[in-house]
């Protein structure tokens, strides 16, 4: 793909003599869309990490969950995936709202240990909104039902810009265990109640 080499990127090279292996990872492994391995790698994910920034630069880095397929690909270009009821921050859709640069991590742990680089520009869609946009309409019905009947507040919706491979060697290979999800449950324990000692101490 022809890509354009952000300033600090080639200085970041320069420095640390990368250029030229930096060079053949563009030409062979960056894509600006999502090839059939690609979108058959997203189908299967249960999990991906995203990266915002707001206006101001401030990051967020967040991660998001479902059954495989609830990254629904609408298309080689487009990707769009579900905002469930979390804790009420919107810490990622206010980032997207002011900057819609997004970066998304796939990381497959459990077969390949291979990970999915996608960046890209996002913006954020009401449930409402959806059916203004037909063709994205089938996908997300169907990803509405992954929950137990639990919907979306929102959908965020991705346009593709890159698409590249996370090398292997430090992905570490793990067992699956069994887990029961309470998805949007308000119960303490299943959320992991006060496990960093945050709140204040009630016997103070």
């Amino acid at each position: 793909m022809k890509r354009s080499v952000s300033t600090a990127e080639q200085q970041a090279q320069k420095r640390f003599g990368t250029s030229t292996r930096a060079t053949s990872f563009y030409a062979k492994q960056m894509l600006d869309h999502l090839n059939p391995t690609m979108q058959e790698f997203i189908a299967r994910q249960e999990m991906a990490f995203i990266a915002t920034a707001d206006a101001n630069g401030s990051c967020d880095c967040s991660f998001r969950a479902g059954a495989p397929g609830f990254v629904q690909i609408l298309d080689k270009k487009t990707l769009a995936y579900p905002e469930y009821r979390g804790n009420g921050v919107l810490a990622s859709v206010g980032n997207i709202l002011e900057n819609p640069q997004i970066g998304m991590i796939f990381l497959d742990y459990f077969q390949s240990t291979v990970g999915l680089h996608v960046n890209g520009k996002a913006r954020v869609l009401s449930p409402n909104e959806t059916t203004n946009l037909p063709h994205l309409s089938a996908s997300m019905l169907a990803a509405t039902k992954l929950k137990k009947g639990l919907r979306p507040d929102a959908w965020i919706v991705v346009d593709v810009e890159e698409a590249y491979i996370h090398c292997s060697k430090h992905v570490p290979l793990l067992k699956r265990l069994e887990k029961q999800i309470d998805w949007g449950s308000d119960d303490e324990s299943s959320k992991g109640g006060n496990y960093f000692k945050t709140k204040p101490d009630p016997t103070l």
